[in-house]
């Protein structure tokens, strides 16, 4: 590939072609938005110049209600040989693309799992997309020449491809996207009128739990709406185990044992469910989830604390596999969470003693 046109210099169009300007190929931006492209080619992801003629890949990152009638256009003006999209649903932009009356068999959709809370031109990063899944859709149709420049694509950007059906896929980012999206922004509403004593004891796991309710709600209205039927279905599932869930708390109100008991199993058979859910969510590189051992380490928000923890760890000859933050309400203080092989978290723990950091059990 030695020519691209990114239509829609978002987050993810930047991104894009920040990574590929990265790696030598010519970028040419367009965008509705002058200012966006202006920005864009500022922070070096391409040119704001039109291509003498066709490029070698279209990439069209715009909403999905959006998705088919850029490509469409961009397909009309013979823009490039091979057209893809980054848009997050993939069934509805293709049968609306067959609909316009576009010859499908040169383009090919597209998803990379990758994403930040913010949104814009600014927020975009040439690595956004490094190990992480890159879905292709192609048909029995698709042209081979543009399923190759969709790999050459992916591996630019360094991430990882992933083969599905277009409905297939949509099925599944509604499981693991986009509900998780609303139930995040569900949680996070019912901060928004809580008293003030409580929000105080917000900790790691609230913040863990409504971290994505910062996204942009315009955007997210776009995403579902291309894919509410398979969001509601899931979502009706989830609201038949909450409305099992709350008869197992009343039940645990009883004052008779025998519904007690129940109660107590039908919370514990929820639980249970979702340790077995979350086994299944992949680990590091994308293995299976390891059981590492947490050293928890107290740590002041002083500048240049996080290296020197980090360098006493590399001293032991210690690999950190992870590592969580939490955060101390109203002090200047937190505690570093260091996740590591269990054989090791002895020689961890004793090294970081001997150079004076308080290790909380």
């Amino acid at each position: 590939m030695r020519s691209a046109l990114v239509i829609g210099t978002g987050l993810i169009g930047t991104s894009v072609a920040l990574a590929l300007s990265a790696r030598g190929v010519r970028v040419h931006l367009e965008d509705r938005d002058p200012e966006q492209v202006r920005t864009a080619a500022a922070l070096g992801a391409g040119t704001e110049a039109p291509p003498d003629g066709p490029v070698d890949l279209a990439v069209v990152s715009v909403p999905p209600a959006l998705t088919a009638p850029v490509l469409a256009d961009a397909v009309r003006r013979e823009a490039a040989r091979g057209y893809l999209d980054v848009a997050s649903v993939k069934g509805r932009p293709r049968r609306e693309l067959a609909d316009l009356g576009c010859d499908t068999t040169r383009y090919l959709g597209s998803h990379p799992m990758a994403g930040r809370e913010r949104s814009g031109p600014l927020a975009a990063t040439a690595e956004l997309f490094e190990g992480r899944p890159w879905v292709l859709t192609p048909t029995a149709g698709t042209d081979t020449e543009v399923l190759n420049l969709a790999l050459e694509l992916v591996a630019l950007c360094r991430a990882v491809p992933v083969v599905m059906d277009a409905d297939a896929h949509d099925r599944a980012v509604a499981l693991v996207s986009h509900t998780p999206q609303l139930l995040s922004s569900l949680v996070a509403a019912r901060l928004a009128e809580a008293g003030e004593a409580a929000v105080r004891l917000c900790g790691q796991g609230i913040r863990d739990v409504t971290r994505i309710a910062a996204s942009d709600p315009a955007m997210w209205v776009d995403i579902l709406s291309a894919n509410p039927g398979p969001v509601a279905d899931v979502l009706a599932e989830v609201a038949a185990d909450l409305d099992e869930t709350v008869r197992a708390l009343r039940a645990l109100e009883s004052a008779d044992e025998h519904k007690r008991a129940g109660g107590a199993a039908g919370i514990e058979a929820v639980l249970r469910r979702g340790n077995a859910g979350r086994a299944r969510v992949p680990g590091k590189h994308g293995a299976a989830p390891a059981a590492y051992e947490t050293v928890a380490v107290l740590i002041s928000d002083r500048p240049g604390e996080l290296a020197r923890i980090f360098a006493d760890a590399g001293r032991a000859g210690v690999n950190v596999e992870d590592v969580r933050i939490e955060h101390a309400t109203g002090q200047q203080a937190g505690l570093v969470q260091l996740m590591v092989q269990p054989a090791v978290a002895p020689v961890l723990t004793a090294a970081l003693r001997e150079r004076g950091w308080s290790i909380r059990q």
